[in-house]
């Protein structure tokens, strides 16, 4: 019986990618095909293709991974402080990471012709960076301009950090090192910006009803909350954080077409409204009535592109639900 083509599974990947370097240093990166590559490592095409999608993919396989891991902690993290949230998820990338083919391609970039591969490989990948941190600094309440930003910098401060690391010898150092060093100067543009001399706006609100009205707001509106402090005499108070504040100031004559747009004429503005966005407004209105707010005016499209919705909040706040669907003006309800 013929032997079985490949090597055992385990090893197969780690085959593939010294062959693929061997050739790369001997022919260079474009002279080199997957078949190549494939026959040096003893296996077949086929095989190639179970654990890379490209021969580009052998140098960046490892740190793909990674990557891989840090937009799905991004994405479901939901601590308060989205900046140092973005900081300590980037820095564990850098963890126990060895050095690779990344390495060796980028230290040999001109020897095996890989200088343009490697440029547009790494553009890809300060990209998918640069989302996952822009997607979660704006869910923590940072504007879309300073969340890109943001993001751009920490893409940058993985990939400088990477090829800082090879250089300087990724055997006999750690990308940890490095990564820091970048993550300093990422970080400098990843916390919230000061504004003007108001660092932050804050809504007090009177509740005779406190335990009922946190209620509400921490779990069914879903604000987290972030501070609580008690004081003699059963003064006790929460803090529930809201994402990004901010003070809108309307005339009269904004007030009434407000009102005409949002409700049916029935549900005037009160002197103070609370604008809330939400992902889904039609879900958001349902889970707040079903938690024992009242309703004043049901969804509806309004002319600046958003979902909106007015209701009746617990302590007597004047609630307007708003979701954004990105194709209008930028306006607040």
């Amino acid at each position: 019986m013929a032997p079985a083509i490949g090597r055992p599974r385990a090893s197969s990947r780690e085959t593939l990618a010294e062959a693929a370097c061997e050739l790369f240093l001997e022919r260079g990166f474009e002279a080199t095909s997957v078949a190549d590559i494939a026959s040096r490592a003893g296996v077949s095409r086929s095989s190639f293709f179970n654990y890379f999608e490209s021969k580009s993919a052998v140098l960046w396989a490892g740190l793909d991974e990674r990557l891989a891991d840090v937009e799905q902690q991004l994405a479901l993290d939901d601590e308060p402080d989205a900046a140092r949230a973005v900081r300590v998820v980037l820095l564990a990338l850098a963890d126990g990471f060895a050095p690779d083919s990344l390495a060796l391609g980028i230290v040999n970039a001109a020897a095996m012709g890989l200088e343009d591969d490697l440029e547009r490989e790494a553009a890809l990948r300060r990209a998918r960076v640069a989302r996952a941190v822009a997607g979660r600094l704006e869910r923590g309440g940072a504007d879309r301009l300073h969340a890109d930003v943001a993001g751009a910098a920490w893409g940058g401060a993985v990939l400088s950090a990477v090829e800082a690391w090879a250089h300087d010898g990724a055997g006999r150092t750690s990308l940890s090192r490095f990564l820091a060093m970048a993550g300093e100067s990422a970080g400098l543009v990843s916390g919230a910006p000061p504004m003007g001399e108001v660092r932050q706006l804050r809504v007090v609100v009177q509740a005779s009803a406190f335990d009922q009205t946190l209620a509400f707001y921490r779990d069914v509106v879903g604000m987290p909350q972030a501070e609580a402090y008690e004081a003699d005499g059963g003064a006790r108070v929460a803090i529930l954080s809201a994402g990004r504040a901010t003070l809108e100031i309307a005339n009269l004559e904004q007030v009434s077409f407000i009102d005409r747009v949002e409700t049916d004429g029935d549900a005037p503005s009160d002197p103070i409204r609370l604008a809330l966005e939400v992902d889904d407004t039609d879900a958001a209105v349902a889970r707040l009535d079903e938690g024992g707010a009242v309703v004043e005016a049901s969804a509806r499209l309004t002319p600046w592109d958003s979902v909106n919705a007015r209701l009746r909040g617990p302590a007597g706040l004047q609630l307007t639900l708003f979701q954004e669907l990105g194709g209008g003006p930028s306006v607040l309800p």
